[in-house]
């Protein structure tokens, strides 16, 4: 692709990344109660989410998988059941109790799979690739050269979003330190977390 094509690409990806959505707001949420290096993986599986995204719609199965209305609504509800089940543990949790245990074993590959189960079944960025992306990029002439420095320019600009977010919220994490503060901040996050879960729910 010629660097205008690819400028363009990337500055409406970044928009569409940027702007607040429920994988954001699940991972500020995630950052906030668990701090930052605890959410990377989820941040891991929501880019790994978009780059399948990618393979799919290059491929010419997105609009083929679309007709497996069932699979992709199995897809979602798995990822809003995971964002209430995380929002339940951080409800429940004792003040500072997810601050001050370590990851537990196989924490990692659950979050990172929650990442991508839920950018999968999220409108937007299905609304994303099967629309906007072709307006974008000509798939039909898309070369595997072309295809490999869109995928590029995708893992660089979400990942560095979304470590954005996270960061910033960890920041903001640690200007509190009252148990009755981090008690405030894990129901805060619990409540976020299943306002995004019912967020991808109620949209088609």
């Amino acid at each position: 692709m010629d660097l205008s094509s690819l400028l363009i690409f990337a500055g409406v990806y970044f928009l569409a990344v940027a702007s607040p959505g429920p994988a954001i707001a699940a991972l500020v949420a995630r950052s906030l109660a668990a701090g930052f290096r605890r959410s990377l993986p989820f941040a891991a599986g929501i880019a790994a989410g978009d780059l399948v995204w990618l393979s799919l719609t290059a491929l010419g199965l997105a609009v083929l998988m679309q007709s497996f209305h069932g699979l992709f609504i199995a897809i979602k509800y798995a990822g809003c059941a995971y964002l209430l089940y995380l929002a339940f543990r951080l409800w429940r949790a004792p003040a500072g109790a997810l601050q001050q245990t370590p990851a537990a074993r196989g924490e990692g590959w659950r979050l990172f799979l929650g990442g991508i189960t839920l950018t999968m079944g999220n409108p937007k960025v299905i609304v994303f690739f099967l629309s906007i992306l072709p307006l974008v990029v000509d798939l039909s002439a898309l070369t595997l050269l072309a295809f490999a420095e869109i995928a590029t320019l995708i893992a660089l600009i979400i990942s560095s979003t979304l470590i954005a977010y996270a960061y910033a919220a960890d920041r903001a994490r640690r200007l509190v330190a009252s148990p009755r503060a981090l008690r405030r901040i894990n129901r805060l996050t619990g409540g976020v977390m299943a306002g995004a879960a019912a967020a991808i729910a109620m949209r088609s």
